[in-house]
């Protein structure tokens, strides 16, 4: 790690350390714990529902501390997953080093540990979603050689008491900045406070959702980060949702990441834009376009797309926000620069590489050849996601693209290159498939191609019968069309799931 990147480096640990997160050991814990007088130990992880749970040490003796990091502690595990039976639930919880971070918000000096979980046999607990990716990453890596990364797009919602002052335009939220957003400077202290924790951020804004009803404020925001590998990037996602929630909680605000709030009005995405590197070359770039092994992968995601779902879309209200017209996807189909498609390529900078000169006479033109900062990105997801398991399946069905035969005719024959809702796409839309509108629909996807995420025990055969029960047990086929003009039940329903994950 360079001098530089630790000086501005805004992670306590890694100042401290100087060194990488990634390389931090159980004697580094206890050296920082000793040194900046930390009192207590939060284990984290992260059980079915998504949502962080907290198993809390108070640090007596290093004896103590040391026991701790190197034994983790146990846990009953049938309070924490569906799959586990309570005769015989007990689960090892072991922290994971290269996690750690101060507690932002503890009034007593306090260090957080995201942990894995672990059987009585002392290996990794098979169906955990934590191990799942960790299957999904390694199984890629030693199959192309490649290292897979990915990055989080964090849509929320800020729900609050009404303020008319400078008021924000309906559904006009994008970019807006004060005094015509109210929420900017918690989107700002969470961010600093997320950078703090070990999170990678690209930037921070607000969205186009911005609406009042019954009294109340709701606006849109996202936070975006850096591609990391892809373990990094879901531990991110999973303490940026913690973080959001603790500042709304302070706030006296309520923090939403529910895909749907109301019906008419932008919902929230978690999008994933993906890229493949080898020695530090981004190979999802090829003579100054898209490359071959780029589109196998999009390929391969798009095969699997409906079933994808049964990891990213997992409850009634997701199938309220995948509906025509607006820019969420519902046609399985890939495009440049389109928002209504299930993969995105986005701008890159291919061919754009000296536009600072051009806005800074002044400024000498950028010699050195900078590296591609091209991804292609998921747009289907949404913040009722398990990030560990919607990524896995992403390694998965990118690793199917790639060994798939037909994948680049796959590719070709499954690009749009306009919106595909326009009159002239009429008959295109009709050839091409649809995404689940239901979970009951999403569980039925995901059967009947199951034996691609069961493939080299990536996905437990366990796990998958969970979740399409799971999904199924909401019995909501044709929900968005029983539930058509009937505020009250859609305003239950979304409450119902408003803190979901």
């Amino acid at each position: 790690m360079k001098d530089s990147e630790i000086l501005m480096n805004p992670n306590d640990l890694v100042r401290f350390l100087k060194k990488d997160p990634a390389e931090f050991t159980k004697e580094d814990i206890i050296r920082f714990c000793e040194a900046n007088g930390i009192e207590m130990v939060n284990f984290r992880y992260a059980a079915e529902d998504g949502k962080l749970k907290t198993l809390n040490f108070v640090i007596s003796s290093k004896d103590h501390l040391d026991a701790i990091l190197s034994d983790g502690e146990r846990v009953d595990g049938s309070n924490l997953f569906s799959f586990i039976e309570a005769g015989s639930s007990d689960l090892y919880v072991i922290p994971r080093y290269r996690t750690a971070f101060v507690n932002p918000f503890a009034e007593v000096p306090t260090l957080e540990l995201l942990c894995s979980f672990y059987g009585a046999d002392g290996k990794p607990l098979e169906s955990s979603p934590e191990y799942v990716l960790r299957k999904a990453n390694e199984e890629f890596t030693r199959r192309t050689g490649y290292t897979f990364k990915t990055l989080g797009e964090l849509e929320y919602y800020v729900i609050a008491p009404r303020e008319d002052l400078y008021p924000g335009r309906d559904q006009k939220g994008y970019h807006s900045a004060e005094p015509f957003v109210k929420f900017a400077d918690l989107r700002d202290e969470a961010m600093r406070l997320i950078a703090r924790a070990g999170g990678k951020i690209k930037y921070g804004h607000s969205e186009v959702g911005c609406f009042y009803a019954d009294d109340l404020y709701y606006e849109q925001h996202e936070i975006e980060f850096l591609p990391m590998p892809a373990e990094q990037a879901v531990e991110q996602l999973i303490v940026a949702k913690w973080i959001l929630r603790m500042l709304g909680y302070q706030y006296g605000v309520d923090i939403s990441f529910a895909p749907k709030i109301t019906v008419g009005k932008a919902g929230s995405g978690m999008h994933f834009h993906m890229l493949v590197e080898k020695d530090g070359q981004n190979l999802t770039v090829e003579g100054g376009k898209l490359s071959p092994l780029a589109r196998k992968m999009i390929a391969g995601i798009l095969d699997v797309s409906d079933a994808l779902t049964a990891f990213g879309n997992t409850i009634p209200t997701s199938y309220l926000r995948l509906v025509p017209h607006q820019e969420a996807p519902t046609t399985i189909c890939w495009g440049d620069r389109n928002r209504s498609v299930v993969v995105r390529v986005p701008l890159g900078w291919i061919g754009a590489e000296d536009m600072a000169h051009d806005a800074n006479p002044c400024e000498e033109a950028w010699q050195e050849k900078r590296p591609s900062k091209q991804t292609f990105e998921y747009r289907v997801a949404d913040g009722s996601a398990d990030p560990y398991l919607t990524v896995a399946g992403l390694i998965v069905a990118s690793l199917h693209g790639i060994e798939m035969p037909n994948a680049l005719e796959m590719a070709e024959r499954l690009y749009v290159s306009g919106n595909i809702f326009r009159p002239e796409f009429r008959e295109r839309l009709a050839e091409l498939k649809q995404l689940p509108a239901s979970c009951v629909e999403s569980a039925e996807a995901l059967e009947a191609k199951r034996a691609i995420f069961e493939k080299d025990g990536v996905f437990p055969a366990g796990m998958i019968d969970s979740r399409i029960a799971n999904l199924k047990a909401y019995n909501d086929r044709g929900l968005s069309e029983r539930l058509y003009g009937n505020n009250e039940a859609i305003r239950e329903l979304v409450n119902q799931y408003l803190h979901v994950a």
